[in-house]
């Protein structure tokens, strides 16, 4: 099979850790295991989260001048390449020496009218208490959301239209190479003037990127690795029920939030409806199970209702 798997961000840097490169290797180290069981016989496709890294790099370049500092797109391509160096490396680590890797740098097209620019709703960067939001806010011109009991920055967070770098990335699969690409939901681009590209202050949703790219790769099943064992339409209250399976309009039936869940099951419902195919949700460590439909929660057109899980809620973390 041509599996793509889309590493959530805080995959690579959980929330409350030290944003330092000694955490992100370990995180990394984990989400290799994982990903090795799938590798065997199977084309592997992975992209990944950004918003910790991305709002540590925008932190750091605060301390710049206002006209030095280094804009989004450009702090996008940054982390493309360190997370990619990351997960090649402990990944190599642990399949055999032939198996070729490759990390790409992914422009994605976005609209300059899309209305996410109006919006800001992708959450980038640490957790802060609401004095030290307000006191950013003030300073920086920054847009701030509620993240739980915390608050994040938010960017805005357009729907990409074009992957630019495709048929490379086709190239590398042929090969049998694991590729790596859209890190981060891409490198957020427009065109301007005189039909020039160029780049755009945002984030464009991993989620929604990963499934564009899994749809154009053909891919037979697409999973989005998370912190959670999987989707619970009622999360954080007694009783929650996971998911199992569903069908894509019974998945849309329920609402779920926009700066976490809500991307991931759109961009499950629109793989599942546009290709027949599957796709799932659920915890980076059961990976493996979740491919073969034993965990998780699996979004697919051969049905049209809701199956849940057999087993208890597992206690949020």
């Amino acid at each position: 099979m041509r599996i793509l798997v889309a590493l959530g961000g805080n995959a690579l840097l959980r929330r409350g850790e030290p944003m330092t490169a000694e955490a992100q290797r370990r995180n990394a180290a984990v989400a290799a295991a994982s990903l090795a069981e799938l590798q065997p016989d199977n084309e592997l496709v992975i992209t990944h989260g950004n918003g910790p890294q991305v709002g540590l790099l925008a932190l750091q370049g605060a301390a710049y001048k206002p006209d030095e500092t280094y804009p989004l797109d450009v702090l996008g391509a940054q982390t493309e390449g360190m997370i990619g160096y990351l997960i090649e490396q402990e990944l190599g680590n642990l399949l055999p020496f032939e198996v070729p890797f490759a990390t790409i740098l992914t422009m994605v097209e976005v609209d300059s009218a899309d209305p996410g620019f109006s919006n800001p709703t992708k959450f980038i960067g640490p957790v802060y208490g609401q004095a030290e939001a307000d006191r950013l806010k003030a300073e920086k011109g920054w847009v701030f959301k509620q993240d739980g009991p915390h608050w994040r920055r938010v960017v805005a967070s357009p729907e990409p239209k074009r992957i630019f770098e495709l048929r490379p990335i086709k190239w590398l699969l042929e090969r049998g190479a694991v590729v790596i690409a859209a890190g981060g939901g891409g490198i957020p681009t427009v065109y301007g003037r005189g039909h020039k590209l160029g780049g755009i202050e945002a984030v464009i949703d991993k989620d929604l990127c990963s499934e564009l790219l899994a749809r154009e790769l053909q891919a037979d099943l697409f999973i989005m690795a998370t912190d959670v064992d999987a989707v619970y339409p009622d999360w954080g209250e007694p009783g929650a029920r996971a998911i199992r399976r569903a069908g894509p309009g019974a998945m849309r039936t329920f609402a779920f939030p926009a700066g976490s869940m809500g991307p991931k099951v759109d961009a499950a419902c629109r793989f599942a409806e546009r290709t027949g195919k599957r796709a799932a949700i659920g915890a980076l460590t059961d990976l493996a199970a979740i491919a073969r439909g034993h965990a998780g929660t699996t979004v697919t057109s051969e049905i049209g209702s809701v199956e849940w899980a057999p087993e208890a809620a597992k206690a949020h973390t």
